[in-house]
């Protein structure tokens, strides 16, 4: 499956770059794991960061990052067969969550929910 993972980028940073870029470290951290699930990962910021670098963004925030940083997520959820949704305030990810269950795509608040996922009883 291509798995939106959705969670906190820009909430609660202040618009501070350093803690926004631990913040996607916390967002690409499941990613091994669903990849060695046979699944495909996907983060909005891993499409929306370099459309709006190309475009000339320069301020956090400014009209140009919300024209193109919340529709990125609207579209890949077009194309996503799930979403799991990591812990942490956010309403840009709540609102991935929405959309999903509108298009009655599943959301999974665990990894271990994701199929394939699930820790193995041997430590």
């Amino acid at each position: 499956m291509l798995i939106l993972i959705a969670g906190p980028y820009r909430s609660g940073t202040g618009d501070d770059a350093t803690k926004m870029a631990e913040n996607l470290k916390r967002l690409e951290a499941p990613s091994y794991r669903l990849f060695q699930a046979g699944h495909l990962p996907m983060i909005g910021e891993w499409v929306a960061l370099p459309v709006w670098n190309a475009a000339g963004g320069k301020t956090i925030g400014d009209d140009l990052y919300e024209e193109i940083f919340h529709p990125v997520a609207g579209r890949l959820l077009q194309l996503c067969d799930a979403v799991l949704r990591l812990p942490g305030e956010s309403r840009g990810a709540d609102n991935d969550v929405r959309i999903a269950r509108e298009r009655g795509i599943p959301v999974y608040f665990s990894l271990d929910e994701v199929p394939g996922c699930a820790q193995s009883a041997v430590a």
